[in-house]
């Protein structure tokens, strides 16, 4: 085979490949945590599981409505356990409020001398503690609309990380990509037709 005709095999079998390739490093990264979870085996499957979902995540909205739907919803799921992992500790709440905190902070200092609606001065805004206040505030603001979401979001990748979840997630991706490679269609038709 030359390397056009790799080229095509792969573009014919995409969906596929990605499948089995993240249910591969899906059901290592288990394995590896379950031997030993402070190993460099383990970690850096995480790291490659993290680059690979990454993958799958840009593949599955690239090709949304050319591949089935049982197929993309297997790479996302996948893909969404594979990048939350190595995060499931991140506070990504209290850096984000930081972050705004910070630029409300900065901003508001060209407030000295604005006049809203040609009559009300802002620039009490723009020094001292008020300037700190508001910012304080906003920050405050955002932590709350955003911890909620992060939450979420780690309650949902707590539970695909669960390692025997992750497992199974791993062993489904693996056995869709190969009913898809035999031209068995998916899984979801296979229990369709043994509940037929």
């Amino acid at each position: 085979m030359d390397t056009s005709e790799i080229t095509l095999w792969i573009d014919g079998n995409l969906p596929e490949l990605v499948l089995l390739v993240g249910g591969i490093l899906a059901l290592l990264i288990a394995v590896f945590y379950v031997k030993d979870k402070e190993s460099l085996k383990y970690k850096f499957m995480m790291l490659l599981g993290f680059l690979f979902g990454l993958l799958m995540a840009v593949e599955a909205i690239t090709n949304y409505g050319s591949w089935r739907l049982a197929t993309s919803l297997f790479v996302a799921v996948a893909a969404f356990a594979l990048i939350i992992r190595p995060f499931c500790e991140v506070h990504f709440a209290i850096i984000l409020s930081f972050f705004v905190m910070l630029v409300i902070y900065l901003a508001m200092g060209s407030l000295n001398g604005y006049m809203l609606f040609d009559s009300i001065d802002l620039t009490v805004l723009s020094e001292g503690w008020p300037r700190i206040i508001v910012a304080f505030i906003a920050g405050a603001f955002v932590y709350m609309i955003t911890n909620f979401a992060e939450e979420l979001v780690k309650m949902f990748g707590k539970l695909l990380n669960f390692w025997p979840i992750l497992a199974v997630l791993g062993i489904a991706c693996i056995v869709e990509s190969l009913l898809m490679f035999t031209g068995n269609g998916s899984i979801i038709d296979y229990i369709s037709s043994m509940t037929q």
